[in-house]
């Protein structure tokens, strides 16, 4: 199952906002604090419930750091691989990080390796981007997507003086994650280089809101209050929803079917049992009526192509048919397993597929002639078993 986080920067998207959104999303604060403290972030930060025209929000808030604003981007690496992180947030932060240094060093003529960081090199910027990737570590995000990024107009000012707004970090990030940007008539940095490279590092694709099931929103609120417009950045967590895979490639097959007009119930059941027994994904037997309006029966097989010879010689063999014809087919089987449950006891097997407990048959009339139950109470408690431990994998 595939847990995707879908990123809403109607209003632009900065560092704080980007984690604090997930932590309105449910991400727990003190896990991810804990990880921050691997770390030398500084004390104090705080979260708190904040209003932005009308939408409830989380905003997080990072003291300043007083005598270091920014660090150059091997320092800040060095300040990665020296804590011990979990795996998949190392890998994510240093991504972000080596985005804007790739960038960065474009935009200034020298190589990534000599980047100095300013207003991303401090470090509350590196509590979001770390916060971020922690955030979606402590959600179980396995994707992170976003919708077209807002961004403002008119001038900002940073660390080499008034830049256009969007900044040139801005835009050199969202180009080389070839993501899509609008403009919005607000004189106010929407979009900030923390956000944009938290976008352009993370995430995995840009576009509407992808096919999932909502789990979980948040609202991430950035520091501004703007006349209008509420400040926040929009996150969905959801788990992909299940696409027909028809359009691609299918499990090849080959499907063997004999007529028989002279073979007697019992026979066919017990060929069926050794087909299945022989290895055949599946048989099964349909009435049919052949030439002059005699009843008769097809036997049909599901195969592995590498079986169909030896079943076709035993479907012969225990019909006493005269030929057998097949063909190649494809098939698209459904991810399942199979386990083990108790009903007072007795194991009975069952088998789990997406939304579904399947009870195997003759495990759960052997338990019910065992414990004198009807076989339905047996079948009602080996699926609610079955669920309830899906649930709680």
């Amino acid at each position: 199952m595939t847990t995707i986080a879908w990123f809403h920067p109607f209003s632009g998207i900065a560092g704080d906002m980007a984690l604090a959104s997930l932590l309105d999303a449910g991400a727990d604060h003190r896990t991810v604090l804990a990880m921050l403290a691997k770390l030398p972030i500084p004390d104090g930060i705080t979260v708190e419930a904040v209003q932005r025209c009308g939408i409830g929000a989380t905003r997080i808030i990072v003291p300043d750091e007083p005598d270091h604003h920014h660090r150059p981007y091997a320092a800040v690496r060095a300040l990665l691989d020296g804590a011990e992180l979990p795996e998949r947030v190392h890998a994510r932060a240093a991504a972000v990080f080596e985005r804007l240094a790739s960038v960065e060093g474009r935009i200034h003529g020298v190589p990534a390796a000599d980047v100095e960081f300013h207003e991303v090199g401090s470090l509350d910027a590196i509590v979001d981007v770390v916060g971020t990737c922690a955030a979606l570590e402590v959600l179980g995000i396995d994707e992170v997507r976003s919708a077209t990024v807002s961004v403002g107009t008119g001038l900002v000012r940073g660390a080499h003086g008034v830049l256009p707004n969007p900044a040139p970090a801005v835009v050199a990030l969202l180009a080389a994650a070839g993501a899509p940007a609008r403009g919005v008539d607000v004189p106010v940095e929407l979009t900030t280089p923390t956000g944009a490279a938290l976008l352009a590092g993370l995430a995995n694709g840009f576009g509407p809101l992808p096919s999932m099931t909502p789990v979980a929103v948040g609202y991430g609120a950035g520091t501004r209050e703007l006349d209008g417009r509420p400040n926040v950045v929009q996150v969905v967590i959801g788990t992909a929803a299940l696409e027909p895979a028809l359009v691609a490639p299918g499990q090849p097959v080959t499907l063997l079917e004999a007529n028989v007009d002279d073979t007697t119930g019992e026979v066919l059941a017990h060929t069926v049992t050794a087909l299945l027994g022989a290895g055949a994904h599946d048989a099964w037997i349909t009435p049919i009526v052949m030439k002059k309006g005699r009843p008769a029966h097809t036997v049909s097989v599901l195969t592995d192509p590498a079986l169909a010879p030896d079943l076709a010689a035993l479907l012969c063999a225990e019909t006493g048919s005269l030929g057998v014809r097949g063909r190649t087919i494809e098939r698209w089987p459904r991810a399942r397993y199979e386990g083990v449950v108790s009903v007072d006891g007795v194991p009975v097997r069952i088998k789990v597929g997406a939304g579904r407990v399947k009870v195997e048959h003759d495990d759960a009339a052997a338990a019910a002639n065992r414990l004198g139950l009807p076989l339905r109470e047996v079948m009602f408690r080996a699926e609610a078993a079955g669920r309830d431990a899906v649930r709680h994998e």
